[in-house]
């Protein structure tokens, strides 16, 4: 059973279900030689998938290829179905940092095949995520600075901003589809910058006033 706490506040939440948005910037999307969907494109990640601060990413034998995508998480901190764009904010109980760790090389083959791509985004340690802080912190969840290095080395450096899908659209998007429960947590997309890493490296994410991660790779 996997937790996290909500900074300065009594409050600790087992983790639930993890969805995640792909291609929610599109700069990124343009990166991988993808379409800008009109509508959020889902995937999900198990809650064994997680790892904190300091632990390391274990890089697959079944893949040459694992990518870094630094992410902002939103964690849900009340049960909420088919809530409206304009409500859906009250379900928010805070905002992490997170890294969405994935095996491109199997994911190509598997969407060249027409095939879930799960085995290439809910690996073990394919979810490095930080503590939350409450969403009455964060000002605004849209002009947030998300960047990651890699040794050291910038990578990237995107804003929230640029997101196509807001979180407010976001969580009524899915809400819509699956309940969504306290604990459950969303990342909610990447900015331009992913790129390999491999056994030896240490990846530092941060994003200013919400969370930092550093986490090696073996």
């Amino acid at each position: 059973m996997t937790t996290r706490k909500l900074i300065g506040t009594n409050q600790e939440f087992t983790i639930g279900k993890i969805v995640c948005l792909a291609r929610n910037y599109a700069e990124h999307a343009k990166e991988l030689g993808n379409e800008t969907p009109a509508a959020p494109i889902l995937f999900m990640k198990p809650a064994s998938s997680v790892i904190g601060d300091g632990e390391a990413v274990h890089i697959p034998a079944y893949s040459q290829e694992c990518h870094y995508e630094v992410e902002l998480a939103v964690l849900i901190g009340k049960q909420c179905r088919g809530v409206s764009a304009e409500k859906a904010m009250e379900n928010v109980a805070g905002y992490g940092t997170a890294i969405d760790m994935t095996l491109r090389d199997v994911q190509s083959q598997l969407k060249a095949k027409g095939l879930p791509w799960e085995i290439a985004k809910g690996f073990d340690t394919s979810c490095p995520l930080s503590d939350f802080v409450p969403a009455d912190v964060v000002v605004d969840p849209h002009a947030l600075n998300l960047k990651l290095a890699v040794n050291g080395d910038g990578r990237q450096d995107g804003n929230s901003s640029d997101m196509i899908h807001r979180v407010p659209q976001i969580v009524a998007y899915i809400s819509a589809i699956f309940t969504l429960e306290p604990g459950d947590v969303i990342l909610t997309g990447t900015p331009a910058g992913v790129g390999p890493v491999r056994a030896g490296d240490v990846m530092t994410a941060e994003i200013v006033s919400v969370g930092r991660l550093t986490i090696p790779v073996t």
